[in-house]
């Protein structure tokens, strides 16, 4: 988006110099035809009177100073910063891994023999390398199991010294003859599976041997520790083991909602789509609409076409032809739906807008000559189409046919400038709420371009942005923007003041673009980073 906007300011200076040259070239070639039927003509008053005039005309022509050469120039390099990607992906971990291997490595202790029921037995497992020499470091995937007589399996513990040792510490609940399986990597070490014989503990008492007692004892006294240095807990599996991941608690990112006269309750209901050119597959969504009937539109911009569901998600059909005649479709970023039912689409790279009829049936285009790259579209309550041109830093208002009623907006940073605007929606009071992209703002106007209200600044806390994108306004008045750059959506009332959040923990956001409102009241997102559609319950 920056290189577009670059690039534009670019375009739009050097356009500005070619126009001028045009005119200029115009100007002297309509003199000089002046000219010559002039000194064709015979003399007379009249023709010195034109003679004096053109010579005045020529003499202002002589002195234009016509720009001759650019006044831009053609650099658009990218520097890539990659030292903070280098020191993230050092940080990221480390490889793990040791040189032991199973057919060395071996087990001893009491615990491999014989213990007494209810108390814990411990086995130490010593890890070798190929050639039987000791390894020195843990984390070797190291796992050890206690069958009972009927097949069930003991719980144990398995600590991990960080030198190459490890310790199995087993308690059995019951006596009989059972089997220890020590395991490394998935292959059995050195003599394993061993049998054990469980006694009671009185038997035991009497025929143990002092040895065996103290092995015995100093097991059941170590108690493992989790995270120190003596070694990392765990049951049955060492620490190189993975663990199945587990689903976060369901709650709001930042502060905790305010009471307001609003509640808002906010969910994911279910998600649609995945990178990919057939139906229901996405590349770069972007706009997002919604219309009366309980159907969602989807502008699929790089796949250039629209595609169309069900509230529930149902796919239901898709239009649009890559190219650059009218009815083509060449970047599709933004989409409306009109009260009449027809389709607008802002053609971002065919630099106009089209419409469709609500069967996908191509009826008219507008704007062209006009935008030069048009992101978002919204309809007024007056029916007329408002775009968002991304490129020119301006808001369109046509009607219908294509007529212009107004325009405002330039480029800059001043209340009524945008730095790369991208979509608009229209309250209940018919004022335009467009989202300002690279001055991380919300501002409203009115019809008549008269800013209203401006909120918004960048950062990361509660009402801040980094580079806003889609936005909608539920029937209360609040506002719901995508904010892009923090991959999240923020709620705020009718003056601009932050409410909440909603909840995208669960299945976190990737750069989401446009946003909209269904029929029956939910929040439909364009995940664009994730090539997928999300609705979230939205209670208002």
């Amino acid at each position: 988006m920056e290189l577009e906007v670059t690039y534009g300011l670019k375009q739009k200076v050097l356009q500005a110099q070619i126009d001028s040259l045009l005119r200029g070239e115009g100007d002297m070639t309509a003199t000089c035809t002046q000219a010559e039927e002039a000194l064709a003509g015979d003399p007379c008053v009249a023709s010195l009177q034109v003679e004096r005039e053109l010579w005045e005309r020529l003499g202002e022509l002589a002195g234009l100073g016509l720009p001759c050469q650019p006044e831009e120039n053609d650099q658009l390099d990218l520097v890539m910063e990659t030292d903070g990607l280098r020191k993230s992906i050092h940080n990221l971990g480390t490889i793990v891994t040791t040189s032991a291997v199973a057919s060395q490595s071996e087990a001893m202790g009491a615990g491999l023999e014989q213990c007494i029921v209810g108390h814990p037995a411990s086995v130490t497992i010593v890890t070798r390398d190929k050639s039987g020499g000791a390894c020195k470091s843990g984390n070797a995937i190291l796992s050890a199991e206690v069958f009972t007589p009927d097949g069930s399996i003991v719980d144990g513990e398995i600590v991990d010294h960080k030198n190459g040792t490890y310790e199995f510490v087993y308690t059995v609940p019951k006596e009989g003859d059972f089997s220890l399986a020590l395991r490394l990597y998935d292959q059995h070490i050195k003599g394993s599976p061993f049998k054990l014989t469980v006694t009671k503990t009185l038997e035991a008492e009497l025929d143990v041997s002092p040895s065996t007692t103290t092995a015995t004892n100093s097991a059941a006294n170590a108690t493992p520790s989790t995270g120190s240095s003596e070694g990392a807990k765990r049951r049955g599996k060492s620490p190189g083991q993975k663990k199945k991941g587990s689903k976060r608690a369901s709650s709001a990112l930042g502060t905790p909602r305010r009471k307001t006269q609003n509640p808002i309750e906010d969910d994911l209901i279910f998600r649609i789509g995945t990178k990919g050119r057939n139906k229901g597959e996405f590349t770069n969504l972007q706009g997002v609409a919604a219309s009366s009937n309980g159907r969602i539109l989807i502008a699929d911009s790089n796949n250039q076409c629209v595609q169309i569901f069900s509230n529930e998600g149902e796919f239901k059909s898709r239009f649009g032809v890559r190219g650059r005649s009218p009815g083509q479709l060449q970047r599709p970023t933004g989409v409306a739906v009109h009260p009449s039912g027809d389709i607008i689409i802002a053609d971002y790279d065919n630099k106009w807008v089209s419409i469709f009829s609500c069967e996908g049936k191509f009826k008219a285009k507008l704007g062209s000559g006009r935008l030069m790259g048009p992101k978002g579209v919204s309809v007024d309550q007056n029916g007329h189409v408002i775009v968002v041109d991304n490129k020119a830093c301006t808001v369109f208002i046509f009607q219908l046919t294509g007529k212009l009623i107004t325009k405002f907006g330039s480029r800059g940073n001043g209340d009524k400038q945008f730095a790369g605007p991208h979509f608009a929606a229209v309250n209940k009071n018919n004022e335009i709420i467009v989202t300002d992209f690279h001055n991380h703002s919300v501002k409203v106007f009115t019809l008549e371009g008269e800013l209203v209200l401006k909120f918004g600044s960048n950062g990361e806390g509660n009402g801040q942005f980094n580079a806003p994108t889609g936005v909608a306004v539920d029937i209360n008045g609040n506002i719901i923007v995508a904010d892009w750059g923090n991959s999240r959506i923020q709620v705020f009332d009718g003056s601009g003041s932050f409410l909440s959040y909603i909840n995208t923990s669960a299945d976190p956001l990737y750069g989401p673009q446009g946003l909209a409102l269904t029929s029956d009241g939910h929040v439909v997102v364009a995940d664009s980073g994730n090539h997928c559609f999300k609705v979230y319950r939205y209670l208002q």
